[in-house]
């Protein structure tokens, strides 16, 4: 299993969702104020009282926690290539969404606070999204060698 490049490349993209959770996505700092948006919430710092707010943005790390969970399935389903395929497929799928979900509560707060800047949790899931293809990739390379021996015998 671990010698195969592709559980690499979907350990890669486990860890990459899993953090992708708990750094920051945009984050917006003033004078006594502080306004970070993670995966999981929104949160309000002033005056040192903390406010998070986990609705609607806890979609985000819903979509990212799917996503790492279907990319561990995968890498068990090491003997089954077909079902991974169709695993990665999915995959793609739940991190494209967590993707689309991170940016559109990051433009909103964009438009109110233009001085806010993006965190690393906003390009983590790209990171995951590489290394998902790369690994759909591989594991449609060995299904060819795997297909073109048997047609040999």
């Amino acid at each position: 299993m671990w010698q195969r490049i592709q559980t690499v490349f979907l350990v890669v993209a486990v860890l990459s969702l899993v953090a992708s959770i708990f750094v920051p996505i945009w984050v917006f700092e003033e004078d006594a104020k502080r306004q970070v948006l993670y995966a999981l919430h929104y949160s309000v710092k002033e005056n040192d009282v903390l406010t998070p707010t986990y609705f609607p943005y806890s979609l985000t790390a819903i979509l990212l926690v799917a996503a790492a969970t279907v990319a561990v399935i995968s890498i068990r389903k090491y003997k089954d290539r077909m079902a991974q395929m169709k695993l990665g497929a999915l995959n793609s799928l739940f991190i494209a969404a967590s993707i689309g979900s991170a940016v559109y509560f990051a433009s909103t707060l964009v438009k109110l606070y233009p001085a806010g800047e993006y965190g690393p949790g906003l390009w983590l899931p790209g990171v995951a999204v590489v290394c998902n293809l790369l690994a759909n990739r591989f594991i449609r390379r060995d299904e060819k060698i795997v297909r073109d021996s048997e047609r040999l015998r």
